[in-house]
């Protein structure tokens, strides 16, 4: 096994359940377990990296230790990131984490706030987008990350692998038909701008059950969140009334809202919470019954125009097989 620790890929918000078998990726001090006997052979006082155990218990969070548990009985605790999945070491080890992927971006846009027509002077800056790699990336046994981020407490920054972006897109994630449509431009490469031309492919009227999610989730956090607490986030009301009329208006218009500008006073005073909880609610309701009327009558097609997507695919492949490393 090489001495290097394999990457964690799974996400910190994914408890790992009871029953599943890990291995470790660095020296952890044993304690006696099941054995039948109370000392431990001071051989097997420590365990290697690379010894293969059981977690038997999960914590209810990742900021606490995993009790993982050896054939012979004992036991360590082991943190989120002293251990891997056994069924997933390879593939952890083929992530490519050499290559600068920001070199291969292709497309950058600012969203958010400052997009939307909200921003005041605390807004920071939102910018999204979308890398290509090489081909030989593609071609490569290592794995290419489907996105990359960074947040310096100024610029937010989010860019998705081409492939990842289109398949979201066509899922009608509200996050990326916002890059896709946002006004502000701040890099765009031949292919990014013919995907901006064929962006219409990816509106049908599947938006509105992925809208509707969204906004079902939000509200149910917002709900919860009021009945436990008293309170609710006012931004989070902002950003649910944001939705609901970029919903509205994607169903009945075409194309995304961006610049929510004729709205600004109403939802910063959302945001600025001089509303209670359930007049916001109404508020909600009200843009709701608006959404499902222009879902009745919408002239967007029952699914998004996926062989002209596959086509764009397929030649921007193309595009990078015939570019020199």
């Amino acid at each position: 096994m090489s001495k290097s620790k394999t990457i964690q890929t799974l996400s910190r918000n994914f408890v790992i359940p009871a029953g599943t078998q890990v291995v470790l990726q660095t020296a952890k001090a044993v304690t006696p377990g099941d054995s039948g006997s109370s000392t431990v052979p001071e051989a097997l006082k420590f365990r290697k990296p690379g010894s293969v155990g059981v977690i038997i218990k999960c914590p209810s969070h990742n900021d606490l230790a995993y009790t993982v548990r050896f054939t012979d009985g004992t036991t360590v605790e082991a943190t989120f990131d002293e251990i891997i999945l056994r069924r997933q070491e390879i593939e952890n080890l083929l992530i490519d984490t050499e290559t600068d992927f920001r070199q291969h971006i292709i497309y950058r846009c600012q969203v958010g706030s400052k997009a939307f027509g909200l921003s005041t002077e605390s807004s920071d800056d939102d910018h999204r987008g979308i890398f290509l790699p090489p081909a030989r990336c593609h071609w490569s046994l290592k794995t290419i990350p489907e996105q990359i981020e960074s947040n310096d407490g100024v610029d937010d920054e989010v860019y998705w692998e081409l492939e990842k972006f289109l398949k979201l897109a066509l899922k009608a994630n509200p996050n990326i038909l916002e890059t896709l449509w946002t006004p502000v431009v701040v890099e765009s490469t031949p292919i990014a701008d013919r995907l901006r031309e064929i962006r219409d492919a990816f509106l049908s009227k599947h938006l509105y059950k992925t809208y509707s999610g969204y906004v079902l989730s939000q509200f149910r956090r917002m709900k919860n969140s009021y009945e436990k607490k008293g309170t609710y986030k006012t931004k989070h009301a902002m950003h649910l009334l944001r939705l609901l009329h970029s919903g509205i208006s994607a169903l009945s218009k075409g194309g995304i809202m961006i610049d929510v500008s004729s709205h600004r006073d109403h939802l910063m005073r959302v945001r600025d919470g001089q509303f209670s909880f359930e007049e916001v609610r109404q508020q909600a309701l009200e843009l709701d019954r608006k959404f499902q009327g222009a879902f009745e009558s919408t002239s967007l097609p029952e699914q998004p125009d996926f062989e002209l997507v596959d086509q764009f695919l397929i030649d921007a492949r193309r595009t990078m097989a015939r570019e020199k490393d």
